[in-house]
């Protein structure tokens, strides 16, 4: 059956990153039987889709069944590469790293949760480890609230009512009146601030990343070590850098998505 009643909707497709998706955090391998019933598939169907991914070279068979490789790496990579988030970004995330001596990154929104596209990292002590392509619970998060505050309502309560594909439960989970208080700060601030409301120890300044028409794309953290960074340090002194920073790749973001990409007999084409 078709999924939502579309004629052009390619289920096998579907099927396929259904199965690519189903492998949980910190799980190496799955047995078919587990697979099939993650995804909901007949045996017999996640099969022939293991198979199809084992010759493409995403899954490899084990002795306990299967995994993925590091080429599903790929399919994230190609989507950052085609925004050139990080090309843009890694400079100032560099210098933000230099001014205030935190790990900074940036992320974008994916449902209910926050994933990292660009990072620059500061070794320290953490309670979560964090590279591109982690996936954390928006809401608990400072760069999730901007993201979050930034959606219109319909997306934002579509936003919501999607499950948490992170694997990590954050210490900070509001009511819907508590999540509405916040983002409404947010709002009116400009920029949020988290205070170990994802894990302990970990409290960070988030800040929106916008392109050429004002839309927020993206948004940029600094994040730190509660046992050595207060919230004050973070507000007065890191939080001018983080805003000059966001606004710097905002205005690099613009100009990237300005650009021409082709001129063909006098008519210059842009992706904007």
């Amino acid at each position: 059956m078709r999924r939502e009643g579309n004629p052009e909707f390619i289920e096998a497709l579907a099927r396929g990153l259904d199965v690519l998706r189903c492998f949980p955090p910190g799980v190496g391998a799955m047995t078919l039987s587990e697979i099939a019933a993650t995804t909901g598939l007949a045996r017999p169907t996640a099969r022939r889709i293991l198979i199809t991914l084992e010759q493409l070279g995403y899954v490899r068979a084990e002795e306990r069944g299967f995994s993925l490789t590091p080429r599903v790496l790929e399919l994230g990579m190609a989507y950052i590469g085609s925004m050139n988030l990080w090309e843009l970004a890694e400079p100032h995330l560099k210098h933000l790293v230099a001014q205030t001596g935190e790990s900074c990154s940036v992320a974008q929104l994916d449902g209910s949760d926050i994933i990292y596209t660009a990072r620059v990292a500061v070794p320290k002590l953490v309670t979560l480890a964090v590279t591109i392509g982690t996936r954390f619970p928006a809401l608990s998060t400072s760069l999730g609230k901007v993201l979050l505050a930034a959606l219109s309502r319909d997306e934002l309560n579509k936003a919501l009512e999607e499950p948490s594909r992170s694997g990590v439960t954050p210490r900070w989970r509001p009511d819907r009146e508590e999540i509405e208080d916040a983002l409404r700060t947010v709002r009116a601030r400009g920029w949020a601030v988290t205070d170990q409301g994802l894990a302990l120890g970990i409290r960070s300044v988030a800040a929106p990343v916008r392109d050429g028409e004002g839309n927020v794309v993206a948004a940029v953290n600094v994040n730190a070590h509660a046992a050595e960074t207060s919230v004050d340090t973070l507000v007065d002194h890191h939080l001018p850098l983080l805003l000059a920073t966001a606004s710097a790749i905002s205005a690099d973001w613009a100009a990237w998505r300005a650009r021409p990409l082709e001129t063909t007999r006098g008519i210059v084409r842009t992706d904007s």
